[in-house]
């Protein structure tokens, strides 16, 4: 879109679902590039409104309330709470974060189906969907879990496999069963109103194909959904909790929530405008976390109906069709609508090698972030966004989480600015000096220093948050590298004019990072303007040299950024290691016991304590070791197959429980004379039975 055409901007994120909280792979996909976006906007005094808020109305929420024996209401109202503050705790400065179970959202809703069928777009189909008899219920897609057809996970769901990312049907599942009742569904005929999306995919096509500026990631999804030829998409669900169909003959029927949901965008401003500006007055400020000082005026139709706005959706990859393909398409059906000019989507990001996972609580939740780590909201920010998966999967680590910390907050960005605000102190009393004379020196950092907002404007406008915030960190590193080769602390004993100049550029830079760092750190923005004193600046003041004018009075100098101890990342490694041992406690199948035998039968075997003095691996194996034992009553060979959880250096000296009254067997040409008792667990790992303290090879085990 031509910037010169945008009078104003409508920037959404995704509405996060209020069966649980959120986590560091939410705030690094879609919040924080999000917020970073619409506080650069605001201080380029861009006219922007930043939507957001809770979908109230999925499946996954009917799940949650029946697992925990609650209404549907409770869970959202539970979980709606605890997203809101850790949002708002985050500095995520949504103008509303609102509810898709308001009235004003049911509502909307309501009027955007209504629109749509009375023009006819809908078509009314009878099909067969998943009935779970047992339950007595026509199941939604996420009550239903299988196999995913196209890359064999077992735990895909009738919408969405989680593993390979893959859209699907409920029907396309392998062995479907009820989440309901564990038990197959059957298909039974129900009736549904269909959106069809083929009559619009070359609409879609054309739309697309003009934003060559969207990410790959983004285009490559989209062209492969129409290519592969869109099909018609059920747009109810028979379903007792969400938007009611507002048609005859729909009872029982529900809105889709991938219909809903994007529609929640609209609602939300709605109600921004409805509500905002009632400081004191307003009723719903807490219910939708608005700002109480929030003013707005226009219209809420300006930020979607009109051609000079700006619409941009921040989303996770999971969410690229809805936003791409299935919005678009009910916004052109409905004709009042803009269309999202970007949506920069990001990939997803792992924790510490692994897919991050909210049922294995294999995750970095943020309501527990923020009361482990008290008032360090920006190092997680800055971390977050140092490595945000922009264009493909990243992994987050808490050692680098410690590293990225430590050697650039604390060591570049918060040791610069420490260091001169300490040295204005210490040689002139915390009041600004004057600019004296300037050398080629001086000139080369003052010129390179008005060339960062403009190089970290573009990497904003174009959604390379991580690009931006290194250009930011390289403005401290320019102030360093000047600190560094001016020695003001040496010079001052001879020329104090000079350390008057050096202390001003150096001022100067420290204030223009004040600007250039608020939109990823705004709590530590916060504090700077604090220690200098002052108020803050726009966007177009960073990379002057004269925002902090001679004699102006400082503060106290303060440490922005503390280190971070390597027990306080231990814990943290801890408590997710922690997290894999409860899981797989919790879903341990223990084998089903075997037919009874007498007690002549047990008497049969001579099981007796014996004692590794030996161990080679087999040639041309990968699990079988060759172990020599001594018996108690001679040396024998055995041959186990151990060799994938043991070397053999490492089982020489170990004690064993052997059969050794089993029959000789031959193994791969060697004789194998007995059975070493092992135990395995849930992950098919072994480890020895053995006694607990060493005893005299050859003792009988009774």
């Amino acid at each position: 879109m031509d910037n010169s055409k945008i009078k104003r901007y409508t920037v959404t994120a995704a509405l996060p679902y209020t069966n649980g909280p959120v986590h560091i792979g939410h705030l690094a996909g879609v919040y924080l590039p999000a917020d970073t976006y619409v506080r650069y906007l605001r201080s380029n005094k861009r006219d922007v409104k930043f939507i957001c808020g809770s979908d109230e109305n999925g499946v996954p929420i009917t799940l949650k309330a029946k697992k925990e024996g609650v209404t549907p209401q409770v869970v959202v109202d539970k979980y709606h709470k605890i997203i809101g503050d850790s949002f708002k705790e985050f500095g995520v400065s949504f103008d509303i974060y609102h509810r898709t179970s308001s009235e004003m959202h049911h509502e909307t809703a309501s009027d955007f189906f209504k629109t749509l069928y009375d023009k006819g777009i809908f078509t009314e189909e009878v099909t067969e969907q998943y009935y779970d008899v047992k339950a007595q219920s026509f199941l939604a897609d996420r009550y239903i879990t299988g196999t995913c057809p196209k890359c064999g996970n077992e735990n895909a769901y009738g919408d969405q496999c989680e593993n390979c990312g893959s859209t699907l049907n409920a029907t396309d599942l392998i062995n479907p069963k009820s989440t309901l009742s564990g038990e197959p569904p059957v298909r039974r005929k129900t009736k549904n109103w269909f959106l069809p999306l083929e009559k619009y995919e070359e609409q879609l096509r054309t739309y697309i194909e003009s934003h060559k500026e969207w990410k790959p990631n983004v285009a490559g999804q989209c062209q492969s959904w129409l290519n592969a030829g869109l099909q018609p998409r059920a747009m109810t669900r028979d379903l007792d909790w969400g938007v009611k169909v507002p048609v005859k003959d729909a009872e029982g029927k529900v809105l889709y929530v991938w219909f809903d949901a994007p529609i929640g965008y609209i609602s939300a401003t709605k109600e921004l405008f409805r509500y905002a500006g009632a400081e004191g007055k307003n009723p719903k400020a807490d219910e939708y976390y608005l700002k109480k000082d929030n003013v707005v005026e226009g219209k809420w139709e300006d930020y979607w109906k009109d051609d000079t706005t700006k619409l941009v959706h921040f989303i996770g990859k999971d969410n690229i069709v809805f936003h791409c393909i299935i919005f678009p398409a009910m916004l052109m059906a409905h004709g009042d609508y803009i269309l999202a000019d970007n949506v920069p989507a990001n990939e997803f990001l792992n924790l510490e090698g692994q897919k991050i996972s909210t049922s294995k609580n294999w995750a970095v939740w943020l309501n527990e972030y923020l009361v482990e780590f008290k008032d360090k909201q920006d190092v997680l920010r800055y971390v977050l966004t140092s490595t945000a998966p922009e264009t493909k999967d990243n992994d987050f680590t808490w050692k680098d989480f410690q590293a990225r910390n430590n050697n650039e907050l604390v060591a570049v960005l918060g040791n610069f600015i420490n260091r001169v605000v300490v040295l204005t102190h210490k040689y002139f009393e915390g009041k600004v000096p004057e600019l004296m004379t300037l050398n080629e020196q001086d000139q080369q950092v003052i010129d390179e220093l008005a060339l960062y907002p403009s190089k970290i404007s573009a990497s904003i406008e174009n959604y390379r948050f991580r690009e931006a915030l290194t250009e930011v960190m390289n403005v401290a590193r320019l102030g360093n590298k000047y600190l560094a080769e001016t020695e003001p602390w040496k010079v001052i004993k001879t020329d104090e004019d000079r350390v008057k100049t050096i202390l001003n550029i150096s001022l100067q830079i420290v204030a223009g990072l004040e600007i250039l760092i608020e939109p990823f750190l705004p709590f530590t923005a916060e504090k700077l303007r604090g220690m200098l004193n002052h108020e803050a600046h726009l966007w177009g003041d960073a990379g002057k040299i004269d925002l902090l004018q001679p004699g102006h009075q400082l503060n106290e100098a303060a440490l922005l950024f503390e280190k971070v101890e390597d027990t306080d990342v231990q814990a943290q490694i801890d408590k997710l290691n922690q997290s894999k041992v409860d899981n797989i406690a919790a879903n341990v199948v223990v084998a089903p016991a075997k037919e009874n035998i007498d007690f002549d039968q047990f008497s049969a075997m001579d099981i007796r304590v014996a004692t590794i003095i030996a161990a080679e691996k087999v040639e041309k194996t990968k699990k079988l070791l060759k172990l020599t034992l001594d018996t108690g009553l001679d040396e024998r060979t055995v041959v186990s197959g151990i060799a994938e959880y043991f070397t053999p250096e490492e089982v020489v000296g170990q004690q064993v429980s052997l059969l050794i009254n089993l029959a000789p067997r031959e193994i791969k040409g060697i004789l194998s004379q007995g059975m070493i008792l092992m135990s395995e667990n849930s992950d098919g790992k072994l480890t020895f039975v053995s006694p607990l303290q060493n005893h005299v090879s050859g003792s009988v085990i009774r």
